[in-house]
């Protein structure tokens, strides 16, 4: 019994290592009290869509009709 005493501290830090690196990668973690946007990138982007279509207004400039939608 004593012997699992002197080895406990050894085996503390890998053992919580791992618990940590398991409780952060877990799929849908998110923080109390706020909603995360289901993709960020997507509201990024149409929020710079419409930042470009108001400096084209601004200046004076046509929108664009051709515009491409990335593929996936």
């Amino acid at each position: 019994m004593r012997e699992l005493l002197n080895y406990l501290p050894v085996l503390a830090c890998p053992v919580g290592m791992g618990a940590m690196m398991w409780f952060m990668m877990r799929p849908g973690r998110k923080p109390a009290g706020t909603t995360a946007p289901a993709d960020p990138r997507e509201q990024e982007l149409a929020a710079l869509r419409t930042q470009v279509d108001d400096l084209r207004e601004q200046m004076g400039i046509q929108p664009e009709t051709t515009a491409v939608e990335p593929t996936r």
